[in-house]
């Protein structure tokens, strides 16, 4: 083969590749936006309250091990995993874990929200969310969502769906305790 026949080969190859690259770039965030919130950012803040009106603010916890857990009463998975995550904060509480289990409420019936906590025995925060704001914030694509947030306030992991084990949630929550 002749030198200007690689030299060729070489070039349409190269232009090739950078057609490539210019055609399979993910344009739909060009703004320079993370497309949800993920591992590796500052969690979105948001100031929310209980059914008892007592108000929360994310960013007011820097310090603390964080995991927000966005559910529903309908929802069978957000029910399934409650009891795991109740006992993951009697054991790691002390610790500096800070559950805030946020109600969808804005797609859910408040008058359950109360008899669920009861049901359920919860003893973390229960926030209500009824704007659609923490929703669009975290981008929420499916119940229930949940983030792992350290003690910076920069998410370490994101579980889309569940019901989560208690292993998976004993794992991640050490992560965040570090």
């Amino acid at each position: 083969m002749q030198k200007t026949q690689r030299i060729l080969i070489y070039l349409l190859v190269l232009i090739a590749g950078a057609a490539w690259i210019a055609f399979s770039a993910d344009t739909t965030n060009a703004s320079g936006k993370i497309s949800a919130p993920q591992a590796g950012f500052t969690a979105p803040d948001f100031t929310l309250k209980t059914p008892d009106g007592e108000e929360y603010t994310l960013s007011e916890l820097k310090g603390s091990a964080v995991l927000i857990n966005l559910w529903a009463t309908w929802c069978p998975p957000c029910r399934a995993e409650m009891p795991a995550i109740e006992k993951m904060v009697q054991e790691y509480k002390d610790q500096g874990l800070v559950v805030l289990a946020i109600n969808m409420t804005y797609q859910d019936d408040p008058a359950n929200v109360a008899p669920f906590i009861q049901e359920y025995g919860l003893t973390f925060p229960v926030l209500l969310e009824e704007t659609g704001s923490v929703g669009a914030a975290y981008q929420m694509r499916s119940l229930p969502s949940t983030y792992f947030i350290n003690r910076a306030g920069i998410i370490q992991e994101v579980v889309i769906g569940g019901p989560m084990s208690e292993a998976l949630l004993r794992t991640r929550i050490e992560q965040i305790l570090k």
